[in-house]
């Protein structure tokens, strides 16, 4: 029986590592660079978010870029939203202004108000964030709108969350931010891209008309940005970009049930990924759990420790490599002492997420 826990945790450790190992793709990638400034038109989508319009909308508009228009897109709020975004349309020639009534078909669904704003855009490179993220440059539009060369029509970027040091909570979210981004950019470089995030995500209208735009997942409520990606991103037409002027910050949950919520929202959404996404995230979390219940085991019943310390520590040092590497692209440094820990609530977080969403179904978007 010990033999056989010892042989069964280092397959599986095994399998953790050689995904360690295939997230180099990311960690050691080096960035493109292009002077490619196609005009852009930036959608803004937002419901009930007058005040971080207020505060988040000017970082926009202050972009150094030649050609752009900034397309805000009321989805049916009821704050003072519709009344802030027409402020800003007053101010500045460059904003556009969508607003959507409720719609008895398609209520509550942000990719019918999504699909308006497409519409109205004027430009064919279009560039998405959320009415909560700030761009980290002036240089946001430039380094994301660079990247359409050649026939690269989708651009992932990254959209990363504000720091509060003093918040464990703050630590996981963005820890759990990093690690998506890291699979995401890495599923990108293996020419198998199966998701971006729309706080930092960029396509041309050529691309959405040719996917029939939200058609074959307009039934499912979130998914406007992961589900796009996963149907129309393949590895001739997906880019990534992870210049630190590229990046976006949004505001994160400051309470943990509600980041529970989003985070099973989210979990919702990828079952309708495509079957080799599944079964390759699938396979990472199972060898992620499988790990620490195994070291947990083997260690408490004191079976072949040294080598079960041994095998922790060769993960640990591969892991923190890949782990370093990464959070230094994205900024995420102060994450990286904390990594075993908030690996270990994290992985058992996203259990009782799979487990709740079998008995109930997560709500809207907003």
């Amino acid at each position: 029986m010990a033999i056989f826990l010892l042989g069964f945790f280092i397959l599986i450790t095994l399998v953790n590592i050689l995904f360690f190992i295939g997230y180099f793709s990311f960690a050691s990638a080096k960035e493109s660079t292009s002077n490619a400034t196609p005009p852009v038109s930036v959608i803004v989508c937002a419901k009930n978010e007058a005040e971080n319009l207020k505060d988040f909308i000017p970082f926009i508009l202050q972009q150094n870029y030649p050609n752009f228009e900034v397309i805000l897109v009321n989805d049916a709020s009821v704050d003072d939203t519709l009344e802030v975004m027409e402020h800003f349309e007053e101010l500045d020639s460059r904003v556009r202004l969508v607003n959507v009534q409720n719609n008895e078909a398609f209520w509550g669904k942000k990719k019918y108000a999504l699909t308006l704003g497409i519409k109205k855009a004027k430009n064919s490179t279009l560039l998405f964030t959320d009415a909560d993220c700030r761009p980290e440059s002036n240089m946001w539009i430039s380094q994301m709108a660079s990247n359409f060369q050649q026939n690269k029509t989708i651009v992932l970027g990254y959209g990363g969350y504000l720091k509060n040091k003093g918040s464990f909570l703050n630590k996981l979210i963005r820890y759990e931010t990093l690690l998506t981004a890291i699979q995401y950019f890495s599923f990108a470089k293996w020419g198998i891209p199966y998701m971006g995030v729309g706080r930092n995500l960029a396509y041309t209208s050529q691309e959405f008309y040719a996917q029939n735009g939200f058609a074959t997942h307009l039934h499912i409520r979130s998914g406007d940005d992961d589900l796009f990606v996963n149907q129309a991103g393949t590895k001739k037409n997906t880019v990534i970009t992870f210049n630190r002027a590229s990046i976006t910050r949004s505001i994160p949950k400051t309470d943990f049930s509600a980041w529970i919520l989003q985070k099973r929202r989210h979990v919702a959404t990828a079952k309708f990924y495509k079957k080799k996404h599944k079964f390759l995230l699938a396979s990472f979390y199972v060898s992620q759990i499988g790990f620490w219940i195994l070291l947990i085991s083997l260690l408490l019943l004191n079976i072949h420790w040294p080598i079960v310390l041994g095998i922790f520590i060769l993960r640990l040092l591969i892991q923190y490599t890949v782990y370093y590497k990464s959070a230094k692209k994205l900024d995420e440094m102060d994450l990286l002492w904390l990594i075993p820990f908030l690996e270990v609530f994290l992985i058992f977080t996203q259990l009782s997420i799979f487990s709740m969403n079998v008995f109930s179904k997560p709500t809207n978007w907003k």
